[in-house]
This record gives C-alpha cells, sequence and structure tokens, in this order.
C-alpha cells in the first residue's frame, strides 16, 4: 500500500466497527494520523493499539455526534493532540428499519441525529480547522438515496439529505480550497449486515447485484481514500460516488 495520506490528519466519526473502522485501518495504512471518534471511546481502544503498533498515530475519542458542542469538542481535541485535520469521514449511523404504520418517535429522533445533525456539525467542525488551509471532507450516502426500499422511508429520506448536504455545503466551502464528496454503497457486508439478514434475502442481495456479489468494507474505504486524496481527486467536489457493484443501474 501506498502513502497517499502521508503526513495528513484524518477523523473518522462511526470508527471501533464495521466500515469506519476499515476506512481508518486504511486511512492509517496510508499514512495518516487517525482520530477515531465513537459514542464510546474504549470501543475503538483496540484500533488504536493495532494502528500504533503499525507505527501509526492515532487517537480514540468518545462522543454523541448529534450533540453539536460535543462534537465540536471532539474535534478540537483531535486537532490538539494529532495537529489541524485535513481529512473528516462522516461516517456514523444509527438505523431501524421498520414499516411506516410502526415508525416511532425515537426512531425519527435518533436516525435525523446521528444521519443529519451530526453530518451538519462535522461539516462546521471541519470547516472551521480546514480554513486557509483546504481539505476533504467526506460523507457516507447510500444507493438507498436514489432507490426506494421497503421498510426504509427514514433511512432513504437520510441518506437522500446527506446528498443534499454533500452538494450545497461542497459549494459553499469550495472558495476555501476544501472539497466535499460523499461516496454511496450498496449493501456492504459486514457483520451486523449478515446478522440481520435471513439467508435467502442475503442470497436475494447478491443476486440482483450485477457483479454477483456484495461490497465489502475494502472496496468502500478505497473509494473514501480516493476522495480524501487532493493528489488523485483534487478537482472532483460536490459529487457522490456510487460504489455498488452495479445495482443502482440494473433492471433485474
Amino acid at each position: 500500500m501506498g502513502e497517499e495520506l502521508r503526513g495528513r490528519v484524518a477523523l473518522v466519526t462511526g470508527a471501533s466497527r464495521g466500515l469506519g473502522r476499515d476506512i481508518a485501518r486504511r486511512f492509517a495504512a496510508a499514512g495518516a494520523a487517525v482520530a477515531l471518534l465513537d459514542r464510546k471511546a474504549h470501543w475503538a481502544a483496540e484500533l488504536v493499539e493495532e494502528i500504533e503498533q503499525g507505527g501509526g498515530r492515532a487517537l480514540a475519542l468518545g462522543c454523541d455526534v448529534s450533540d453539536r458542542e460535543g462534537l465540536h469538542a471532539a474535534f478540537a481535541e483531535a486537532g490538539a493532540a494529532l495537529g489541524p485535520l485535513d481529512v473528516v469521514v462522516n461516517n456514523a449511523m444509527w438505523t431501524r428499519y421498520a414499516p411506516i404504520p410502526e415508525i416511532d418517535q425515537e426512531t425519527v429522533d435518533k436516525m435525523l441525529g446521528v444521519g443529519v445533525a451530526a453530518i451538519v456539525w462535522g461539516t462546521q467542525a471541519a470547516g472551521a480547522q480546514m480554513q486557509g488551509r483546504g481539505g476533504a471532507i467526506v460523507n457516507i450516502a447510500s444507493v438507498s438515496a436514489k432507490l426506494g426500499l421497503p421498510n426504509a422511508m427514514v433511512y432513504c429520506g437520510v441518506k437522500a439529505a446527506v446528498e443534499g448536504m454533500t452538494r450545497s455545503s461542497a459549494i459553499e466551502l469550495a472558495p476555501q480550497g476544501i472539497r466535499v464528496n460523499a461516496v454511496a454503497p450498496s449493501t456492504v457486508a459486514t457483520e451486523g449486515v449478515r446478522a440481520m439478514l435471513d439467508d435467502a434475502t442475503f442470497e436475494a442481495r447478491v443476486a440482483s447485484t450485477p457483479l454477483g456479489r456484495l461490497g465489502e468494507t475494502s472496496d468502500i474505504a478505497e473509494a473514501v481514500l480516493f476522495l480524501a486524496d487532493g493528489a488523485r481527486s483534487g478537482f472532483v467536489t460536490g459529487q457522490s460516488l456510487m460504489v455498488d457493484g452495479g445495482i443502482s443501474i440494473a433492471l433485474r
């Protein structure tokens, strides 16, 4: 692996498991110092140890990303400990699927808090540290922003909002040299997804994907790294990169 982010400082939310963990791990392999944000700092301690044993620098911070003041404080702490942030990945998400009649207040509040408000607060905090220096913000969207799914009204709405916020903030922050993009995966074969889907549903997802498999976290992490690396994507902003094995263009 190369050193695309050597000397850079990156922050990843929702970094203790699944996709966020592997994005942080890939950034560290690319030479970045990485701040790992999650609801509980000790959840990310094992990854910090792994990165440090490999010669990298990492920091775990506990934070409720939906809380503006708490998230701003965590960003400030990361910048003080590792250096001003160059890359921020807004990855954290809280998800609950339910048919429309069963959607409750907790579901809406938590999904909008973690999936929408946290990106607003994260973009604010990132912009403050990147002002005058430039940088890259990568938001995790989903093919669900464009494809309707049953029992996922709130989730699809949240991810559509992510793409809208990505475009708007890209325009506003461009004069400061800050690029804002999104990566939109299809179903990713994480431990959580595999546990959530029964065998028939899992196989149906695979069968509906033209490339014949679900995405791996490594597929998404490489796309995020591309958008974080200004040497390769320095003229790309306001875009949502579909990483979905072709499912969004398939008629099956």
